[in-house]
């Protein structure tokens, strides 16, 4: 089969191969799932470049949706045909963080699927990135990193959900907690971004204000909710405009690097709160005084995978889009084939792309 293979870390492209076989059987409490699509994420090249952990070689992708074609001896919950949305950080539903409200912490699944090969071409056995790896047309998982879905949802929109839209709308709702009325800035406003900004609008939020160095994606994210718009250098007086030079009540960081975090984090008032949403560098150092901190009295907070719950989360998007009230279709800017997975990546700092999707 095709599947999209990185090789070490560095590289600049995916190896996008067809000689690429799956290892071993179905485990009992495993599924096979037949990818239909994949979400090109940025987070698939952070860990080409370094910045999120990976064990080369590796087929990569972690946001897609598919069927279930097969399943293991002990699977109940699941039937072959299932429509499912692949969940990279599954909860194992047994361990603490699971059994008191945070299972988007869990990471028993990841630790026992990441070590194991799954992939094979030629003599060479290669790894399951966060033990799913959606840039492959058929991949084996644990049963808990499924999530079933109703037979009518497309399979492009459900593979949004996996993760650039969970992340985003919710570090507004269940990590910020965003109130109605309030001001919010959203920096960085690619996927994660513009889901952000979609989830302070359906918070109820009064102003938004997106926040990009690229004046394509500003305007892109008005028809999601932003009210303003700004890029770096204009921050100042949009705060001023807004917010009377107060600061804003929350600051959301989408882009994962200490410069960014900085500003959110200077950009909300006292009291309030920033929210550090983009996966950035282990060596990527944030600088806080003491005093600050103190009489601040600001919460800064991070949030990893927007908090989810994704037995409950999955369907409360879905509600919200079936409503009409989360865009996901004006999300997807344009179709691709696997073999053209590097072609997305590059598309991703393009003026206006929000998110490209493999459909295979």
């Amino acid at each position: 089969m095709q599947a999209a293979v990185l090789h070490g870390v560095g590289d600049d492209a995916l190896d996008v191969r067809d000689d690429v076989e799956l290892m071993g059987e179905v485990g009992p409490t495993d599924v096979k799932v037949k990818l239909h699509a994949a979400g090109v994420c940025h987070s698939d090249l952070s860990a080409m470049n370094g910045i999120l952990p990976v064990m080369p070689p590796s087929v990569l992708g972690h946001e897609g949706a598919g069927e279930i074609v097969e399943v293991g001896s002990l699977v109940t919950d699941f039937a072959e045909g299932d429509r499912v949305i692949v969940c990279w950080t599954p909860p194992c539903g047994k361990c603490k963080l699971c059994r008191f409200g945070q299972p988007n912490l869990c990471t028993t699944m990841l630790m026992q699927t990441m070590g194991t090969p799954r992939y094979r071409f030629g003599d060479t056995d290669a790894f399951a990135f966060l033990g799913v790896s959606t840039f492959s047309e058929v991949s084996v998982m644990p049963q808990e990193a499924v999530i079933k879905v109703p037979g009518d949802v497309p399979y492009d929109i459900a593979s949004l959900l996996g993760c650039g839209v969970m992340t985003g709308v919710g570090a507004a709702i269940n990590t910020a907690k965003i109130e109605p009325g309030s001001s919010v800035a959203v920096i960085g406003v690619g996927g994660v971004g513009i889901s952000a900004i979609q989830g302070a609008r359906i918070a109820g939020a009064a102003e938004i204000v997106a926040i990009d160095a690229i004046e394509g994606k500003l305007e892109a994210s008005r028809r999601f909710g932003a009210t303003h718009v700004a890029t770096p250098a204009q921050v100042d007086e949009v705060r001023a405009e807004v917010t009377g030079g107060d600061g804003f009540d929350y600051v959301l960081e989408c882009v994962g690097k200490s410069v960014t975090i900085r500003s959110a984090f200077d950009n909300t008032r006292r009291g309030g709160t920033t929210v550090v949403v983009g996966a950035g560098s282990n060596e990527d150092k944030v600088e806080f005084s003491a005093f600050e901190l103190f009489f601040s009295e600001k919460k800064l907070i991070g949030s990893y995978y927007g908090g989810a719950d994704v037995h409950s989360d999955y369907d409360r998007l879905l509600a919200l889009w079936r409503s009409g009230r989360l865009d996901l279709e004006s999300m997807i800017t344009s179709r691709l084939k696997l073999e053209q997975v590097n072609e997305g990546f590059e598309a991703l700092n393009d003026p206006g792309t929000i998110r490209q999707v493999i459909e295979y």
